[in-house]
């Protein structure tokens, strides 16, 4: 591990010296002389003496180094038969003139204004032209339940919100703004201004006084310049998904998120101004944050925004279709899409369709990635299949394989190594650390590395509390796994998903990983269930490729068989159940905590991130289970 040891040893010996080099990527108004300020730990920050602009550094400097011209963000919406592409210098004009007309709104630094848009090029617009004047940017994922849009606009008090007229899903259309009404008159703040993006599929009734055409605000709005904010300003705030009660914004500052994700766009994505990268996500998660709108602009690269499904808009060929016409470098989604894929089409007959002689990587994160989807996706793709781990809190991620850097032995069931800047640890409840193969709870220990949240909106107490109280001075993940003797890192699964049965501390994921393996399985979940004599005993819960043809008692059998044979007896699976689909976030994240609650007959809140309602009920009540 020659380049990838020496970067990471000094940037957990030398945290100063390293960021302070990687900082000179960038354009600074005032460069950064103090790298690290630690005056008020466990509450750290990064380059608290500099100040810059992320707008500039992701448009304004590359049209000025002459690279104008240079395709910057490319729109693709299956759903509506659109493609669009714009340069640089075009989407700084649209950035520019919409900055201007949130000024115009009374939108100055430190202000809020939140976001609730499709996947249309105004999502990126509107996030750009925010950081242009220092305002602070908070999206919310388009069709969000008007409650949940609610208590964001209560906590993060927007003087503006911005909103699409609709979105626009495989089979129907989805009216936002009869949803922003409804919160609106739920919520006890009041924004100024609504600003409405009309789209034709379905476009609003505008409420007189309150809510501003997108198109004739742009009509007569004035470009303005980039404002000058210090490193230590909040960008965004992003809420994490499925929150009940009081949200919990996560702030990302200036500084810190440019540097980092500069950074991590060269050495852990490989990627370089010019490539056309692609994450398939949507703005109103981190990852697209991250990567489709901050990470590609800062390096200069070309990033694709892509309103489809991967399989429905129209088949499961679309993300080859996209990859292939757009000349993709390096695509980053969800195993889940994978396996959606995969379930439609086992044999990659559609991927043989397209020319994917562009594609150097696939990059995969968001949740666990099983081996059998890894070796799935590599063999038909033929490309390295690079699983990666990272957090809403922290913005970018925590165990890779930098490729930019270093690429190196790829393991299945791991997303390699700890990324240079993050010191991870893998403790005991104690807080001592366990030895390699041994299970413990994931920690990074402080100060995180720039580009992490640096507290929560608002909140500096429940920052501490939720995160930095459990393993006095180590960040809690709240993942579990382990490291190999090699340094590799396993996580797998969030430590409340390991489960105690008759004494044994047991991992679903670990289960999982076997289920995965059977030839007939597309996707899989194993939950804890309460049980009386054991404590917890694992349910099992699969669906089937859509090749497979399978008798389900059978199978059942082979599966329990499998995790008797892998895990042993003392894990007590005896319940398998083949269900149609799981029930999952939007994101793809499967509602493990969810299904457990509705099996054991709890009440449970459905979760605003849903996906598709309907997947519930076959959990639902304590004869729910197989």
């Amino acid at each position: 591990m020659g380049a990838y040891r020496s970067a990471y040893e000094r940037s957990i010996a030398d945290p100063t010296g390293f960021w302070r080099e990687a900082a000179a990527d960038l354009d600074w108004f005032r460069a950064p002389e103090r790298i690290l300020d630690d005056g008020a730990a466990p509450l750290y920050r990064w380059f608290p003496d500099a100040e810059l602009n992320t707008c500039h550094n992701a448009l304004d400097r590359h049209v000025a180094a002459g690279h104008g011209d240079r395709p910057a963000l490319i729109h693709d919406s299956p759903v509506t038969g659109a493609v669009r592409t714009f340069t640089y210098a075009e989407l700084l004009a649209e950035t520019a003139r919409f900055a201007g007309a949130l000024r115009r709104l009374g939108v100055g630094r430190g202000d809020r204004v939140l976001l609730y848009l499709a996947m249309v090029p105004e999502a990126v617009v509107a996030m750009l032209a925010c950081a242009r004047i220092g305002a602070v940017h908070s999206v919310v994922f388009g069709g969000f339940a008007a409650h949940e849009l609610a208590v964001r606009i209560d906590d993060a008090r927007p003087k503006v919100v911005v909103a699409t007229s609709c979105g626009i899903e495989v089979d129907r259309v989805v009216a936002y703004h009869p949803i922003l009404t409804a919160a609106l008159a739920e919520a006890e703040h009041a924004p100024e201004r609504c600003v409405i993006v009309q789209r034709p599929q379905g476009p609003a009734e505008l409420v007189p006084g309150r809510d501003l055409d997108w198109a004739e605000v742009m009509t007569d709005a004035e470009p303005v310049d980039c404002v000058p904010v210090a490193a230590t300003d909040p960008l965004y705030v992003l809420y994490t998904s499925g929150t009940t009660g009081r949200p919990k914004g996560v702030v990302r500052d200036n500084g810190g998120h440019a540097v980092a994700l500069r950074w991590s766009m060269r050495n852990v994505y490989d990627i370089g101004p010019g490539d056309v990268f692609w994450a398939a996500s949507d703005v109103g998660w981190v990852v697209g944050h991250s990567y489709i709108v901050y990470a590609p602009l800062l390096t200069g690269a070309t990033t694709v925004l892509y309103e489809g499904k991967p399989v429905g808009t129209p088949d499961a060929g679309a993300f080859w279709r996209v990859i292939a016409e757009h000349r993709v470098a390096a695509l980053f989604t969800a195993p889940t899409a994978i396996r959606a894929i995969r379930r439609q089409d086992p044999e990659g007959e559609l991927i043989r369709r397209y020319d994917l002689g562009c594609l150097r990587t696939l990059f995969l994160a968001g949740e666990r990635l099983d081996p059998d989807t890894w070796e799935w996706a590599g063999r038909q793709l033929g490309v390295p299949v690079v699983d990666n781990w990272w957090q809403t809190e922290t913005g970018w991620p925590v165990a890779a394989n930098p490729r930019g850097l270093e690429p190196l032995p790829l393991k299945p069931g791991s997303p390699s190594v700890p990324v240079p800047g993050y010191d991870i640890r893998v403790v005991d409840p104690a807080g001592r650390e366990a030895p390699p193969g041994t299970d413990g709870s994931i920690v990074i220990r402080l100060p995180l590395p720039p580009g992490c949240l640096p507290t929560l909106w608002g909140d500096d107490e429940r920052y501490v509390r939720s995160y930095l109280t459990t393993f006095p001075g180590h960040y809690l993940t709240g993942d579990g796994g382990r490291f190999d003797d090699d340094g590799y890192l396993y996580v797998m699964g969030r430590t409340d998903d390991v489960i105690n049965v008759a004494g044994h501390r047991l991992s679903t994921g670990a289960m999982e990983e076997v289920l995965a393996g059977h030839p007939a399985v597309a996707e899989c979940a194993v939950i804890g269930v309460a049980d009386p004599l054991k404590g917890q005993v694992p349910s099992g819960y699969v669906v089937l490729r859509a090749d497979a043809e399978v008798d389900e008692a059978v199978l059942a059998g082979e599966l329990v068989a499998l995790v008797r044979q892998r895990i042993g007896p003392v894990a007590a699976f005896r319940r398998v159940r083949v269900v149609p689909a799981l029930p999952k976030t939007r994101s793809g994240k499967i509602l493990r905590r969810t299904m457990r609650a509705l099996v054991e007959g709890r009440d449970e809140p459905v979760p605003a991130t849903i996906d598709d309602p309907s997947t519930l009920t076959v959990f639902r009540g304590p004869g729910a289970s197989p």
